[in-house]
């Protein structure tokens, strides 16, 4: 089969680039391979299965066909038996192949979080929105890594900025809009509810090749990073402000300690932007104009409310309503994703 050989021709060059000192040297190079070794190696294992079964039962077809009763009953009767082994091994092997078809295509996700009306409720929301969606991610063995913040002293973020390092895109692209939270701030002396915004935007991260950036096409500069309130908190220029000449955009990273590791989390951030306005056209499949998902973070433009004092959940999208706010909140998001991926497809 010409799908049987372009998998195994595949497998066979990833093997050989697996021994390539210099991919050895490239962890994230090699754990992508090794991923992809592993998928193609079920395919081509259960190939070479289904090959030998049909191997087989033509070598039986042929002592029916010799004419040899004795002989024929038995051939029969096995190839009753291969004929199961064949349909099974052919439905895992369509199985194996929906699977890399799946994992494939997903994306690691780039998601974006900012504090919108409600002063310092609104960061201490954007804050426990990160918790929530980290949380997640470490439920799902998925790694997370923040790109960029902006922290406030309480605790909160004016924005912050993050990668989850797994098939993550597929199912957080539906968290992208303003989201709503009802409930009676720490600070509240009165005991009065307060509502408060955060907007989250999800971008996949590009795969290798997918964006070319050309160094000529980019202005960097670093600067000294600072913390809540803008003093510098470090003495030396480690943080980088990139500006992609074509298209104004303009993205930074102050995280990190070495001004190299700011430059990659920005260019993290860069590529993700870059590709989603390429693709923008292709709506469904990106979950979403990145302007559309912002919104200007007014309390009208919801997709989601928060509503602490009756517990409650609600995404307005699709009309539907969860409880237990609380275990929610701690990363226990499943049952929303799920809801929210049938609904909205």
């Amino acid at each position: 089969m010409p799908e049987f050989e372009d998998a195994k021709k595949e497998y066979e060059e990833i093997v050989k680039q697996l021994s390539d000192p210099e991919v050895l040297s490239d962890w994230e190079k090699f754990e992508e391979l090794s991923k992809k070794k592993k998928e193609l190696e079920k395919i081509v294992d259960k190939q070479t299965e289904l090959e030998e079964i049909q191997k087989k039962i033509k070598e039986n077809q042929i002592i029916i066909a010799s004419e040899e009763p004795e002989l024929a009953g038995l051939a029969q009767a096995e190839i009753t038996e291969l004929k199961e082994k064949e349909r099974k091994t052919k439905e895992d092997l369509n199985s194996f192949a929906k699977e890399k078809e799946s994992s494939g295509a997903s994306y690691s996700a780039i998601m974006e979080i900012r504090a919108g009306a409600g002063g310092d409720e609104a960061a201490l929301f954007a804050a426990d929105l990160f918790k929530m969606y980290s949380r997640y991610a470490e439920s799902r063995n998925w790694g997370v890594k923040i790109l960029e913040s902006h922290p406030i002293g309480i605790g909160g973020f004016k924005e912050i900025i993050f990668e989850i390092k797994g098939p993550a895109f597929d199912e957080m692209k539906y968290e992208g809009g303003v989201h709503r939270v009802q409930r009676i701030p720490e600070t509240e002396k009165l005991g009065r509810v307060h509502t408060s915004t955060a907007s989250v935007a999800v971008l996949p991260k590009p795969k290798r090749a997918e964006i070319k950036i050309r160094p000529d096409d980019l202005k960097i500069d670093v600067y000294r990073s600072s913390g809540p309130g803008g003093q510098n908190v470090n003495k030396r220029e480690t943080a980088v402000r990139i500006t992609h000449l074509p298209t104004g955009m303009v993205v930074s990273s102050q995280n990190e300690r070495n001004q190299l590791q700011n430059k990659e989390n920005a260019m993290a951030i860069l590529s993700a932007r870059l590709l989603e306005k390429k693709e923008r056209e292709n709506i469904e499949r990106l979950g979403g104009k990145r302007n559309e998902q912002i919104g200007q973070a007014k309390r009208a433009e919801k997709i989601r409310t928060y509503n602490f004092p009756q517990d409650r959940i609600t995404d307005h999208r699709i009309k539907k309503s969860w409880h237990g706010i609380e275990e929610i909140m701690s990363g226990k998001i499943d049952k929303m994703i799920e809801v929210c991926q049938q609904e909205m497809k």
